[in-house]
């Protein structure tokens, strides 16, 4: 059957599905691009100077995700509603973000120390709140492209070109100006990055016409947008706060080791979150209609899609953690509990993304008043870890272990209380998780503890696509109804 002929949301399914195709490429590009990044960071620059750049970049990409003021999400239900061209549409949402953008720019480079807590920065470490605009440029593009389904472009900016630029960047600048070739190498990647997805936001929508930004107006967007900016600022900000929080318990090499194993653990959070574009349009077209049984269908199948990937990906990287740390050097693997910990994390939190991506248009105010009390528990629970491993006696490495152990605790409680919301709201139950997963998860857990008796080198050149292949072929048999399938088969032409 042509998409012409199918019911509207088996169109919507097809349509995440394309998404979700072309963005499980993406993970697997941005993997084998991150690692030569990892590599050079670790064995170049050192612990030290991973700890340094991962404290400034907390403030830095903090500044950039609250400048797009939730725009991310809700240029699509602008895009949707708006009777004004689309292209200048898009440049509201531009100019908004740029003058955030640059504002809070100017006061982060006025106050560094919110970048380098222990003083140690040059001049060149300041210029990375340059990155700020380009952040929040390129995540706004790339909205816009998801709005039409352009997911391609996003896979080419984030899964290819920054990854890249970044790890050619940091060898180019370690030879040039060693002390600061990390921030200047991100700056680089960033930009790149933007410059790609704003080619195709003009080949795809044009330039503004006759257009005239509008003072006022821009003061309703910022105003309409706050509940959605503090979703996307708590978002954010619980993948965050184990970071922030460590600054000020542990040294700059832990940090930078916990960094390392956070570089990892947060690939499948790509994975997850380059969902929400392309399942914001469905979602916001079914709530016109008042279609709760799609909505509920939407989001059950999108969650069901990520959660199977991310077990997959959770444990092909985590039974092989030491081996995977162990890239960095010797010292790194020390930081092995830490990685397992943010993988259990990511997989726990699939639930509270999806059921978010609806609540977002259906019960704005809830869902920020969820997350914020995320946030909250989640920063008590952080320092309390903390400080009873310190109390303990344990190591560094132990107390951020204790950190990334909070943040799985806080996630998985957000997945309960949002996917219950979100229930009583449509009046069908949310759920991601299938019986059908056990047998999948079984053989290659049996698989990757073999596989740990390798050299490492063997361990995790054969041994993670041993894990992957035999946990997505019993996936593919025990698992996958007609619906799910639909992830991998190419849609006709209508």
């Amino acid at each position: 059957m042509s998409d012409a002929a199918s019911p509207p949301d088996q169109k919507d399914i097809a349509a995440l599905a394309k998404g979700g195709r072309t963005n499980f490429f993406g993970f697997l590009l941005r993997l084998l691009a991150r690692i030569p990044f990892l590599f050079i960071a670790s064995r170049l620059y050192g612990a030290p100077a991973m700890g340094r750049f991962a404290s400034a970049l907390v403030m830095v990409e903090f500044a950039g995700m609250l400048a797009t003021l939730g725009q991310k999400r809700g240029l699509a239900q602008r895009l949707a509603e708006n009777e004004d061209p689309p292209a200048n549409v898009v440049g509201d949402a531009v100019l908004l973000a740029m003058a955030l953008a640059l504002g809070m720019g100017a006061v982060i480079f006025a106050f560094p120390e919110s970048m380098y807590p222990s003083g140690n920065f040059s001049l060149a470490d300041r210029l990375l709140v340059l990155a700020i605009p380009g952040l929040a440029l390129g995540d706004l593009a790339l909205a816009a492209l998801a709005y039409r389904f352009d997911v391609a472009t996003t896979v080419r900016a984030r899964s290819v070109v920054e990854p890249w630029a970044i790890s050619i960047s940091a060898g180019v600048f370690f030879f040039l100006w060693p002390s600061s070739g990390l921030s200047l190498a991100y700056l680089v990647s960033v930009w790149a990055a933007t410059g790609v997805a704003l080619f195709s936001l003009v080949r795809s929508y044009g330039l503004p016409r006759a257009w005239k930004p509008h003072p006022v107006l821009l003061w309703q967007i910022a105003v309409r947008n706050i509940p959605l900016a503090g979703a996307d600022a708590v978002e954010w900000g619980t993948r965050k706060l184990d970071v922030f929080i460590l600054r000020f318990f542990v040294g700059e090499a832990p940090l930078g080791i916990y960094y390392f194993a956070q570089q990892f653990a947060s690939l499948p959070q790509k994975l997850k979150t380059s969902f929400e574009p392309v399942l914001g349009p469905v979602i916001t077209r079914s709530v016109k209609d008042k279609d709760y049984v799609a909505i509920a269908k939407q989001v059950c199948q999108v969650g069901f899609w990520i959660t199977a990937a991310q077990i997959g990906i959770a444990l092909a990287l985590g039974i092989p953690g030491e081996g995977l740390m162990g890239l960095g050097g010797p010292d790194f693997v020390s930081g092995t509990a830490a990685l397992v910990f943010l993988l259990l994390a990511e997989v726990v939190a699939s639930k509270a993304v999806v059921s978010e991506a609806a609540l977002v248009y259906l019960a704005r105010m809830r869902n920020l008043w969820i997350s914020l009390g995320t946030i909250a528990v989640q920063a008590v629970l952080t320092i309390a870890l903390i400080v009873a491993a310190r109390n303990a006696g344990w190591g560094p490495m132990y107390v951020a272990a204790a950190a990334a152990l909070a943040l799985a605790l806080s996630l998985g409680l957000a997945s309960l209380v949002k996917s219950r919301v979100l229930t009583g709201i449509l009046g069908h139950s949310i759920s991601n998780w299938r019986w059908g997963l056990a047998w999948a998860v079984v053989p290659a857990i049996a698989v990757g503890v073999a596989v740990t008796w390798l050299p490492e080198w063997a361990e995790l050149s054969f041994g993670i696509p041993a894990i992957l292949g035999i946990y997505c072929y019993m996936l593919w048999v025990r698992s996958f109804g007609p619906e799910d399938r639909v992830l991998f088969r190419k849609q006709q032409a209508a």
